[in-house]
């Protein structure tokens, strides 16, 4: 969103300001003085007048124009040069020189006169302004920072609506709700907010719809089941009848862990200090007590904030189906930033590359002839998934070399 914001602006003002520099180049071009070419002929044409009236006996007229020497000042060479010119063009060549005069306005024209007196007379100013070019910089930089000004508020002003999204997708818990938007604002921020309050209510309503039809259809289940178990105990064929009564627990065990998920998923989590260390020696004493090969490598004492029933159970699944599969599994606990970060590594086949974004799907097998070689429905990474980032958390799972699995899960530290 920053990146679009940005772009927006940087559009907005390359447009503004490349608006400016052409307006203000136009407007120098069009309202420049004349050149110096077109104005000093009619200034040589007054000086060949004014020497063909003193030649005529008539210097009285200018007796503050006659000095004994030229005018003193800083020569302008330029000027000088474009004077002496006209003055070929207009007439007899005069040895003119230009002058600037400190706490003159005007440039003084020397030219030489016999017997060595020297004709002053001012001439216009051609030059431009004193400064210009610092005023030209100062104007375009108040332009460009009113453009850039202009141009941010323009592009987040544009981008809010977007934003608004952003942040709301942000706050959308595991469980599906957002927390209802303020419909307020300009009309652009009033339709989002509105559009995503319309959404979130939505999809509240199909994931409780989704919860409950899963939760009835798990309770709906256990009574054909209990009919279905009490019929079996009259199978006079002791094969069959464990036959029957296997399917019959399996069944029973996939109702429980869909009623399972669907709680973890809707239920609210009450949440206490938690030693982390702790809690992942008494699970694997727990499953070592069941014959599960399980392994604890460096536990640090590390505290996090959790629900104790919740967070075990995310656990014990988590390990117990390392052990199960995997051959085994080795349990390690640390610290990165301000994360606490589980790793239970197992020595197991592996998975192939294109299932691993699947593991976490409810019921999902790697067989998939969904053969049952091990108790279980299939839900207890689903389920401890779904514990994870109710609090807060991440988990993950890769594959390792040569063989084996690391699943890595991350909870804030308290």
């Amino acid at each position: 969103m920053n990146s679009l914001t940005t772009r927006i602006a940087a559009l907005l003002i390359t447009a503004i300001v490349s608006v400016v520099v052409l307006a203000t180049f136009t407007a120098t071009r069009v309202m420049q003085p004349p050149s110096p070419q077109s104005t000093m002929e009619p200034v040589a044409r007054q000086i060949h007048m004014t020497l063909a009236l003193m030649g005529h006996g008539q210097p009285q007229d200018l007796p503050d124009s006659l000095q004994p020497g030229p005018a003193p000042g800083i020569p302008d060479q330029r000027m000088t040069d474009f004077l002496r010119h006209a003055l070929e063009r207009t007439g007899v060549p005069v040895a003119a020189t230009v002058t600037h005069a400190p706490g003159q306005a005007a440039p003084l024209v020397s030219v030489p006169l016999p017997q060595g007196r020297w004709l002053i007379l001012p001439i216009p100013d051609l030059r431009p302004p004193p400064g210009q070019w610092r005023v030209l910089a100062i104007w375009l930089s108040l332009m460009g920072l009113g453009s850039a000004a202009i141009s941010i508020h323009a592009a987040r002003r544009l981008t809010r609506p977007l934003q608004l999204i952003e942040d709301a997708v942000d706050k959308i818990g595991p469980d599906g709700v957002m927390q209802p938007i303020p419909e307020t604002g300009p009309g652009e921020v009033r339709a989002a907010a509105r559009a995503l309050n319309r959404l979130s209510r939505q999809l509240g309503q199909a994931m409780e719809s989704r919860m409950r039809l899963v939760a009835a259809a798990g309770h709906d289940l256990r009574t054909p089941m209990t009919r279905m178990r009490l019929r079996a105990e009259f199978i006079e064929d002791d094969e069959e009848r464990a036959k029957w009564l296997s399917d019959l627990e399996e069944l029973d065990l996939i109702a429980d862990s869909a009623i399972r998920l669907v709680r973890e998923e809707v239920g609210a989590v009450e949440t206490e200090p938690l030693r982390l260390d702790r809690l992942l020696t008494e699970i694997a004493r727990e499953l070592q007590a069941l014959g599960q090969p399980v392994t604890l490598a460096a536990l640090p004492p590390t505290e996090v904030i959790a629900g104790p029933l919740a967070l075990t159970r995310a656990l014990r699944n988590l390990i117990s189906n390392a052990a199960t599969h995997g051959m085994g599994a080795e349990v390690s606990l640390t610290r990165q930033g301000n994360n606490a970060v589980i790793r239970i590594l197992d020595n197991g086949p592996g998975l192939p590359e294109d299932m691993l974004s699947r593991v976490f799907e409810p019921f999902f097998r790697v067989d998939p002839a969904r053969r049952k070689s091990v108790p279980g429905a299939g839900l207890g990474l689903a389920i401890a998934r779904e514990i994870i980032e109710r609090h807060q958390g991440s988990i993950t799972i890769r594959n390792r070399e040569p063989r084996g699995l690391e699943q890595v899960c991350s909870l804030p530290l308290a």
